[in-house]
């Protein structure tokens, strides 16, 4: 199976300092990290840590789904799935992901709501990404038919 690869160029200190993340196997971009932007509301055209996870957990997760969705005899027509990742203090001191919520409308044929919501159930428990975030306090699932 192959490997990616991304590298980060940072310089300064956490606060003053900031970076610029390379998703360097498919060389589609660069994308600049700093720790205040990360830490605040806005993002302001700046990335994180957590979005970038948010990005993969979302695309994993709707491989994933539609592949279940395929071993319980339906057809995906249209999966859309949003991943929130949640940064937050950590009681060991400094910080965590401490939650995760994965939202997913789907179009499908041939199963129903419940057939779909069993397939969304596992799609979320045999997702590697959902397997690498198995510390994450609290991932949790909102999946219906559109």
């Amino acid at each position: 199976m192959p490997t990616r690869t991304a590298r980060t160029a940072w310089t300064g200190s956490l606060q003053e300092g900031s970076g610029q993340v390379e998703l360097a196997s498919s060389g589609v971009g660069k994308y600049d990290v700093s720790f205040p932007k990360r830490s605040a509301d806005e993002a302001d055209g700046t990335t994180s840590p957590e979005e970038l996870i948010a990005a993969a957990h979302s695309s994993c997760y709707a491989m994933a789904l539609s592949a279940q969705i395929g071993n319980a005899g339906g057809t995906p027509e249209s999966l859309d799935v949003t991943a929130d990742v949640t940064l937050g203090p950590d009681p060991a001191g400094g910080f965590r992901i401490s939650g995760i919520k994965l939202t997913v409308r789907g179009k499908v044929s041939g199963i129903d709501a419940d057939a779909f919501a069993a397939a969304a159930e596992a799609a979320k428990a045999g997702c590697p990404v959902s397997k690498a975030l198995a510390g994450v306090d609290h991932i949790l699932l909102d999946a219906a038919l559109a």
